[in-house]
């Protein structure tokens, strides 16, 4: 009887298995430990349950600059990103990875409210920048936000008043102190972004502030700040001494 001659394995291609290596790692050191694309690779093998989607990771990162940017992306915006995978194949974000994503930063984005929302605004300054920071610095369009407070300056509502271009968003002082009224609101803190990255303030900025002052303090309802995001930081009118 002749010995029979083993057939060697054949060898597995390097990206099988790395979905369950990678999880294996963030279980044994930690989702702090991963770098940005493999913590983004984690999420998107729930959307994408096969393949490789590490290169779709790496082009989500370059195509927005950072996490920070991806979560902030449009929907619109995702669905153009593009990535060859391991076996040449074009992969694309597709819609539901997408709607995955901007769920992700939606709820980041309640997540950061929450922490404004528990305690008096002016007592908790330092959670609603970095709210502001979250909601708006990466906005592509400039968004302008009004936060309703109560007499005991607690959160009554976030709202969005408009949304314009690169550059502009229409602000009209009425609407803003009717919706005061309706809500029965006491105070308010003006919100708003610049997409050029760059908060500082604008001369428009400034004339519609003291437009939205003027036609609150008729009506006794205090204006705390108005806040600019951009990439590079929030600006404070009141710490300028714009107001």
């Amino acid at each position: 009887m002749t010995d029979s001659i083993p057939i060697a394995a054949k060898p597995k291609a390097h990206h099988l298995g790395h979905r369950e290596r990678l999880r294996e790692r963030a279980i044994e050191g930690g989702l702090a430990n991963l770098p940005d694309y493999e913590l983004l690779e984690l999420f998107l093998f729930r959307s994408q349950p096969q393949g490789d989607v590490k290169p779709l990771a790496k082009a989500l990162l370059d195509r927005f600059g950072s996490m920070s940017g991806v979560m902030a992306a449009s929907l619109e915006d995702m669905l153009t990103v593009r990535a060859t995978d391991i076996k040449g194949q074009m992969r694309g974000v597709g819609k539901q990875t997408a709607l995955d994503l901007c769920a992700l930063q939606e709820v980041a984005r309640r997540a950061a409210l929450d922490e404004v929302a528990k305690r008096p605004v002016i007592a908790s300054w330092t959670a609603l920048l970095a709210y502001v920071r979250l909601a708006l610095q990466h906005e592509p369009r400039e968004q302008f936000r009004i936060l309703y407070l109560d007499n005991k300056n607690q959160l009554i509502r976030d709202e969005i008043q408009n949304r314009g271009t690169v550059d502009h968003a229409p602000v009209y002082p009425r609407e803003v102190v009717r919706r005061a009224l309706e809500l029965s609101a006491k105070a308010m803190v003006i919100v708003h972004n610049h997409p050029s990255g760059d908060p500082t303030p604008s001369r428009a900025d400034i004339d519609m502030t003291k437009q939205v002052i003027e036609a609150a303090r008729a009506l006794d309802i205090q204006i705390h700040d108005h806040l600019i995001a951009g990439r590079h930081g929030v600006t404070s009118f009141k710490q300028l001494g714009l107001m």
